[in-house]
């Protein structure tokens, strides 16, 4: 941190009118109107700005100047230094009572001084970035949907921005207020032995802020649960179970973290004709015992809306698959369709016509017994 007295060209017992007057003068010579593309000019009067915002005002002036005291800082390196203040041991510093790690300087200077110091961290000792949850809708799509794809919109309930206060926790016409225990820190240092450690603070929890009149709606939360509705597309091909992701339509992040994603899961309903093994479909395909024996080209359906002709060789079993490349479900990682399996599925009458028995029987008797070649005469 630079000596902001030095930065303005003013002694430490300046006025007010002095630093106000010194700033001005800066602030013609470098302002960046007048100095278009000249980085340094622009450095500078990013400097001056810094000087000017604190020494302006009273607060934080007293705050700054007891620093400089204390020899928290060598205002010519910014880093933590003895100054007058003997025995200073750079790693910790007292203030108050209380003592502060050398990692917790960045944050009380922010603090302090609006960020105004090198490297500062505005409200570094807050409640890390944590990224929100994610979540999880359910779709169901009809059997036809999944294999040509489909736009369905999904009804999502989530944590939004509470329409009354718009987000702040504070009832209209309020606002919260600098938490008096930590003083917007978010976090208190606690002494454990010769060292000590942040937590965060019992009376804001962290966030910096107490909220004294909290909202009707939301009760301070800030936020209510509201249903949000996503256009969702549902790929050709989709299965049972697949996941589609909608990154950021999740929970919404704690402190300023990314919100989660949003996992879309479809649900297919069965097909009356159709049944799915991966990328593979397989139909049923009726035979009569005359059409296994002798052979037959029959018209079947396609998943597709269409027909295309099957042909049943002479001699079929039931069970049989017959296999048409090409013409089973869309490939959800592309490279076309898988096939249709066709399963023969051999039809025998329960009941036969004097005809029929007359020639079932004359067939009979001309092929041989099954079981005998099997078991052996009994």
């Amino acid at each position: 941190m630079a000596d902001f007295y030095k930065t303005l060209g003013v002694p430490r017992g300046a006025s007010h009118d002095e630093i106000r007057k010194a700033f001005r003068k800066l602030a013609r010579r470098y302002h960046p109107d007048t100095n278009s593309g000249d980085k340094a000019a622009e450095e500078k009067f990013k400097e001056a700005n810094e000087a000017y915002e604190t020494l302006s005002d009273t607060d934080k002036r007293k705050q700054y100047d007891e620093m400089l005291r204390l020899g928290a800082f060598d205002p010519r390196t910014g880093r933590p230094g003895q100054g007058g203040f003997q025995g200073f041991d750079p790693s910790m510093f007292q203030q108050g009572g209380q003592t502060f790690q050398m990692g917790d300087f960045g944050d009380i200077l922010s603090n302090l001084f609006g960020g105004a110091g090198q490297g500062g961290r505005r409200g570094a000792g807050r409640s890390a970035a944590q990224r929100g949850a994610d979540l999880q809708a359910d779709v169901t799509i009809s059997f036809e949907e999944s294999l040509r794809g489909a736009s369905v919109r999904v009804p999502v309930e989530t944590n939004g921005p509470c329409p009354t206060c718009h987000g702040s926790g504070a009832a209209p016409g309020t606002t919260p207020a600098i938490c008096p225990e930590c003083h917007g820190r978010g976090v208190m240092a606690q002494n454990q032995g010769p060292f000590a450690i942040s937590v965060p603070c019992p009376r804001c929890h962290g966030n910096g802020t107490v909220v004294d009149t909290p909202c009707p709606t939301c009760r301070g939360g800030g936020a209510t649960r509201q249903t949000r509705h996503y256009a969702v597309k549902i790929p050709a091909g989709a299965k049972e179970g697949t996941k589609i992701r909608l990154k950021g339509k999740g929970e919404a992040g704690a402190g300023g973290g990314a919100p989660g994603d949003l996992y879309v899961v479809a649900h297919v309903e069965d097909s009356e004709l159709f049944e799915r093994r991966g990328d593979d479909l397989v139909i049923e395909v009726p035979v009569t015992m005359a059409e296994a024996m002798l052979g037959v080209t029959a018209r079947i359906p396609t998943p597709g809306g269409g027909k295309v002709s099957l042909k049943v060789s002479p001699g079929s079993t039931d069970g049989r698959l017959l296999r048409l490349r090409g013409k089973g479900a869309p490939r959800l990682s592309g490279g076309g369709n898988g096939d249709l399996l066709a399963r023969l599925r051999l039809v025998v009458p329960s009941k036969l016509s004097k005809e029929q028995k007359k020639l079932a029987e004359e067939l009979g008797k001309t092929e041989p017994d099954p079981r005998a070649a099997r078991f052996g005469s009994m």
